[in-house]
């Protein structure tokens, strides 16, 4: 009877865990159907190809340049993380209050690309803009990691110590010591992160490697942009070989001596921006008190509902969700090259050499790539995203796979793969997939500003305008929504009794 009552649970679980993922993939399936996926280049093959050349023959056309942007993409990351991992400790030592769970979930949801529009307006193209784009969100992340591993670790060891009824005492030597070997191993993986996101701010004016690159790829220097992309996939990939914690003191005091945090603010600008150009037109100085205010701010708001609000949400959700479900079928697809269970040392190392140069490279440069080759539509965004995200989970279920046993007589071939090994790591599959939700749902909504109409669309179009309040109120909707898919994924997995501390990266 006890057998076949666990042996119920168990079914029920399996069952749940189908239930979920035919739902998703329905849903994903019906939102192909009302997706932009045209190919609208005449000959996207001519382009690939001299994108193709341009790799194999990279070219420097200026070496202080090059060295400088490399500088700057590096000492951006370092400021950012460094200000983010003491922020973020901060805020999760009070993690247990809704208060500071929601703050957190606030900041992080709003991507670094965004915050950095918003901090170009006060301070300008200055370093303090790029260390306050990349510190904010990161903050929030990182208290967020924090916080959960500070719940979730074991105390059982330390339960009968005499510190535990002094809190401070029993946190500083019992839950911080058994967290902290975590703590660092996803900070130096946030680090990776700002790497990238550092790069990317050079979109938006930024002198980091980013700007570089899209002004060669925009004006078909493809021989240019590979040796800056080559130098952005070179600093990412020996980071393990110098940074090492030993000098990591030397490296922050040279990064702040080399790129000191400053910008010449105008506090008349400044003040303005924050009193009166965010605030919306219908609220503005003495109307806020004249009658009919609160009509006309309703037509204000409803207008930016109905043409901008509304169209971008479903598009940021739409293109969300096909990218989510491509992420899990490509992660399923390509974690075997991370696995000892189906490929030798070394077939091993060259196939997760692979899945570390694909999730090396930004979802908005691919996208940026793939609007080059496919013209512009959906299409770009959702490789990107699903090629750089399912490279990261493959990467993290070939290693969980590592773990698992095989009994001598085990299947081989497809039969391994089926029947052996993905029902044993399917459950830590949807944990790592369930956690990327939130983070591919902010990319999609940044990869508007290159063309694709999601909510990032309308707001680079409202800085562009210098409609700052439409704009305000265009990140507020992305960040409503990426808070909800964040709250709306953690319940899943605990629905799910799905793994909920944080990437073991």
């Amino acid at each position: 009877m006890l057998f076949n009552q666990g042996t119920d649970r168990v079914d029920t679980s399996a069952q749940a865990l189908r239930r979920t993922s035919f739902w998703f993939a329905a849903i994903a399936l019906l939102c192909l159907f009302c997706a932009d996926l045209d190919v609208s280049t005449s000959d996207p093959w001519h382009e690939l190809g001299l994108m193709a050349i341009g790799a194999l023959s990279p070219s420097v056309w200026s070496w202080p340049t090059l060295l400088t942007s490399l500088a700057n993409t590096f000492s951006f990351a370092l400021q950012g993380v460094s200000l983010a991992a003491v922020s973020g400790f901060i805020l999760a030592l009070g993690y247990g209050s809704a208060l500071v769970r929601s703050f957190c979930a606030f900041i992080r949801s709003i991507h670094e690309l965004f915050w950095a529009l918003l901090f170009i307006q006060i301070t300008g193209l200055s370093s303090l803009t790029g260390l306050l784009a990349i510190a904010i969100p990161y903050a929030g992340t990182l208290a967020k990691i924090y916080g959960e591993l500070f719940e979730e670790v074991d105390l059982a060891p330390a339960s009968n110590s005499p510190t535990t009824k002094q809190p401070l005492t029993h946190f500083l030597y019992t839950v911080l010591p058994l967290a902290w070997r975590p703590m660092t191993i996803y900070t130096s993986y946030r680090f990776e992160c700002a790497i990238r996101s550092s790069a990317i701010l050079g979109f938006v004016g930024l002198p980091t490697l980013g700007f570089h690159l899209e002004t060669a790829l925009g004006e078909g220097h493809y021989s240019e942009a590979a040796a800056y992309f080559y130098a952005l996939l070179l600093l990412i990939g020996t980071l393990r070989f110098w940074l090492q914690k030993r000098l990591l003191p030397i490296y922050l005091l040279a990064v702040f001596y080399y790129l000191p945090p400053e910008a010449q603010i105008s506090w008349e600008l400044a003040a303005r921006f924050i009193t009166e150009d965010i605030v919306p037109a219908p609220l503005r100085g003495d109307t806020l008190l004249a009658a009919g205010t609160f009509a006309l701010f309703a037509d204000w708001f409803s207008l930016l509902w109905q043409h901008q609000i509304w169209p971008g949400l479903v598009n940021t959700v739409l293109l969300g969700q096909i990218s989510l479900v491509f992420t899990g079928l490509l992660a399923l697809l390509l974690f075997p090259l991370n696995s000892p269970l189906f490929f030798r040392r070394w077939g091993r190392a060259s196939g997760d050499g692979l899945l570390i140069l694909l999730r090396t490279i930004p979802e908005y440069l691919l996208a940026f790539l793939g609007l080059l080759v496919l013209g512009p539509s959906m299409l770009p965004a959702v490789l990107a995203l699903g090629i750089h995200n399912g490279a990261i989970i493959a990467h993290l279920v070939g290693r969980h796979s590592a773990e698992l046993s095989l009994r001598a007589d085990s299947s081989r071939g497809l039969n391994l793969y089926f029947f052996e090994i993905l029902p044993r790591i399917y459950r830590q599959f949807l944990a790592f997939l369930f956690y990327r939700w939130e983070v591919i749902l902010r990319e999609t909504a940044i990869l508007g500003i290159l063309g694709i109409s999601t909510l990032g669309f309308y707001i680079d179009s409202a800085f562009e305008e210098f409609r700052f309040d439409r704009a305000l109120i265009l990140i507020l909707a992305s960040a409503l929504l990426n808070m909800g898919v964040d709250q709306l994924a953690r319940r899943i997995r605990l629905r799910l009794h799905l793994k909920t501390a944080p990437e073991s990266l």
